[in-house]
């Protein structure tokens, strides 16, 4: 009587039907998602007549932030059909801050000092892709 004889090497599993054998190679891994980055930092001061009024978002979704120990940033996920990005800070008497907003690697930036002023940064999406 014959006996069947396995082509699977010793010490290794046959792969059963409609499975995919693993090549060895790295895993596949899915792109990170990008985000968009808004940041104010600099003085301003604190109490009922001083502080610092932040918003930040995209032409869709506008948003309120908190100025804490001189800085404020928060991140929001890219959205593709957003027309701009920005990030504005209005001052409450004094101070002199910073602002800026990040996508996708290009960076805007914006200052103000004094008085009621308001720093401003936006990222306006291109006609052809790309941020501007």
């Amino acid at each position: 009587m014959r006996t069947a004889t396995s082509s699977t090497p010793k010490g290794q599993k046959p792969a059963v039907a409609g499975t995919a054998k693993s090549s060895g190679t790295k895993a596949e891994t899915k792109p990170a998602k990008k985000v968009v980055t808004f940041k104010v930092w600099g003085t301003a001061p604190a109490g009922a007549l001083g502080g610092l009024d932040i918003n930040y978002g995209s032409d869709s979704d506008t948003r309120k932030g908190t100025f804490k120990n001189g800085k404020f940033e928060a991140t929001l996920p890219l959205n593709k059909d957003a027309l701009y990005y920005n990030v504005n800070a209005q001052l409450q008497g004094s101070g002199d801050i910073n602002c800026s907003v990040t996508v996708d690697g290009h960076t805007k930036k914006g200052h103000a000092a004094g008085g009621y002023n308001i720093c401003d940064a936006q990222l306006s999406s291109g006609l052809l892709g790309g941020w501007d």
